[in-house]
């Protein structure tokens, strides 16, 4: 009943925009008008045209329907999107303002920039001739083309999450310890993203430049009437630091990203960051975090058939207000066998602690929607240290569902000195994936393996929510 008054309603919407176009229309009108055409031809046809209608609703612009997982606990996101696009002779201007929200109580609301900066430069190319012999037959032209795009994206953000588990810190902590809290977090800032181009071999390393400046607010409070105590029940600031007072932060990032395909199989994509966390009002809670996350995959059947192409995160708030026409579903035959190494480390000083709701978790799937020793309880271990090794397969069946398998192993340490490869958390977990092209990748997985039981996750992966202009919430 739900989604037939949404639909009902966004036809409405559509087709009073349309009727109301004055006869010079302006841009807004336009892209209004042309939506509801688009909307109405893919619509016609009844229940055969159900797939090409939602695909409409939920991708098209300026308005479209906004879905997907809120982190997990949290249920399932749904709302409304405007986004646009402006484009210069230099930039590529789009912008995003959604809002989303979860019968659990949890939503999220924002407003997202992204700039890209596009000049065309003149390359010097070697082109190759039928000219002349010897050194002549490969003569110097000049000729005109786009290097890598330098991307800009501001963003104004606030979360707001009804349930999250916490178990106490630590790689020892028990499901004795089990109890809930409730966050809101509002981020303001921006991120940049600068490609480094200057050198034949570093464009061959596909090297990046990482920025962010972000500021951080947050609000923790507990969570009653559930299964197990609110937090404060059972844990106080020694045993969960910033449970009673969280400062604003002014959080810093540097980084750097390297993405070059290897042999047309294999993509390294390995990223390095350091980022600082400082509360003016309180140094207690300031502290240093670097991360270092290396992935690796082989794709089974060549990486220009295999390949997902919508990168980054991309999703519809990104492909459709430029005049780009959201990736298609892709019917090849592709799979990939990935292994990934995720190390992250924080450096406080001794009269400091890192605040519990930014320390990084292992268990189910985090905070941002990543999946991670999913047979245990979502945000299981939660320490200021992590360790992770992750080993994908996965391969496509039928158009664009597929079989999913992963292996985890991971642990997580209070200091440094006891983060290593010893006494490790190990899972396992299969399942179905789909891939439905400007849609995001929809998973189904059953995890088990470890000592606590197994665990069934469904998640949508948030690009439905936005993409890459998005801030992480830890």
């Amino acid at each position: 009943m739900r989604w037939s008054v949404v639909v009902l309603l966004w036809l409405a919407s559509l087709f009073a925009m349309t009727q109301c176009a004055l006869a010079q229309e302006n841009w807004l009108q336009a892209d209004f008008r042309r939506e509801g055409e688009r909307v109405g031809d893919a619509c016609k046809g009844g229940f055969k045209a159900a797939p090409g209608c939602a695909i409409e609703l939920f991708t098209d612009h300026p308005l479209h329907i906004a879905a997907g997982s809120m982190p997990l606990q949290n249920g399932f996101g749904l709302g409304a999107a405007f986004v646009s696009a402006r484009n210069t002779k230099n930039w590529r201007m789009s912008w995003d303002v959604d809002a989303v929200g979860a019968v659990s109580g949890a939503w999220r609301a924002g407003g997202y920039l992204t700039l890209v900066h596009t000049p065309e430069e003149t390359i010097h190319v070697v082109v190759p001739t039928t000219e002349g012999s010897g050194s002549a037959a490969k003569k110097p032209k000049a000729k005109l083309g786009v290097h890598p795009y330098t991307v800009f994206n501001l963003y104004a953000q606030t979360t707001s999450l009804n349930k999250l588990n916490y178990f106490g810190l630590g790689n020892d902590s028990s499901l004795a310890g089990a109890s809930v809290f409730g966050m809101t977090q509002t981020i303001v800032g921006v991120n940049a993203i600068k490609p480094v181009y200057e050198w034949a071999a570093i464009r061959k390393l596909n090297l990046a430049l990482l920025g962010e400046v972000n500021g951080r607010f947050v609000n923790v409070r507990g969570k009653s009437g559930q299964s197990v105590p609110s937090i404060e029940t059972l844990y106080t600031s020694a045993t969960a630091p910033g449970l009673t007072s969280q400062p604003g932060f002014v959080q810093l990032g540097q980084g750097l990203r390297i993405k070059p395909v290897i042999a047309d199989s294999l993509q390294l994509n390995y990223t390095g960051n350091f980022q600082e966390f400082f509360a003016p009002s309180s140094s207690q809670n300031s502290f240093l975090r670097w991360t270092v996350d290396l992935n690796h995959t082989l794709y089974l059947h060549g990486y220009t058939r295999s390949a997902p192409k919508n990168t980054d995160g991309t999703g519809p708030d990104e492909c459709t207000p430029n005049g780009e026409k959201c990736t298609s579903i892709s019917r090849n035959l592709n799979g990939s066998i990935g292994v990934r190494l995720l190390l992250s480390e924080s450096i406080n000083s001794a009269t400091s602690a890192v605040p519990f709701y930014f320390q990084q978790t292992l268990g189910g799937s985090d905070i941002n929607g990543a999946m991670s020793l999913g047979s245990y309880q979502d945000y299981r271990y939660r320490a200021p240290n992590l360790l992770l090794l992750q080993e994908s397969f996965e391969h496509s069946i039928w158009g664009p569902f597929g079989l999913k398998f992963m292996a985890d192993e991971g642990r997580v340490a209070l200091t440094r000195g006891d983060l290593g490869f010893s006494h490790l958390r190990h899972s396992f977990a299969g399942g179905f994936t789909l891939r439905a092209g400007g849609f995001p990748m929809v998973s189904i997985m059953f995890a088990w393996g470890g000592p606590e039981g197994h665990h069934n996750i469904f998640n949508m992966n948030t690009s439905l929510l936005g993409g890459s202009a998005r801030p992480l919430l830890d």
